[in-house]
């Protein structure tokens, strides 16, 4: 498996994951959910997403595609922890500087967090 490949992969479908993340999370602040709830509603949608696209394409091997119960388990593990990040990072911009900037932040705070999960994505979730 390309490296290289695999980033660019894992680049283009965290786009697509951000975009369904970010405009849920806009819209369920926009309509009043608190922003931890609404950055976990956002968060588990892209999520759910994310993992069949990454299974399906990223991180398959030979055109097999890496899913399963196992792989779902591990992932959802890191994502956990992922989320919990997110989350504290999210919140504090939304206390500290008003919820537009929250808006604005969790594009970075995603993009940040990004780096950290491809690598532990590759090595512990769809080895």
């Amino acid at each position: 498996m390309s490296l290289i490949r695999q980033g660019a992969s894992y680049i283009v479908i965290g786009l697509i994951q951000l975009g369904v993340d970010w405009s849920v999370f806009v819209a369920a602040t926009a309509l009043g959910m608190p922003v931890s709830p609404a950055n976990l509603l956002g968060r588990v949608c892209g999520m759910l997403l994310g993992f069949w696209l990454n299974g399906r394409h990223t991180f398959a091997r030979d055109g097999q595609h890496r899913l399963g119960w196992q792989r779902f388990a591990r992932f959802l593990a890191l994502w956990a922890v992922l989320t919990a990040i997110s989350t504290v990072l999210v919140s504090l911009a939304a206390s500290q500087l008003g919820l537009t900037y929250a808006w604005l932040a969790k594009p970075l705070v995603e993009g940040g967090l990004a780096a950290v999960s491809f690598l532990a994505m590759r090595r512990l979730v769809y080895r």
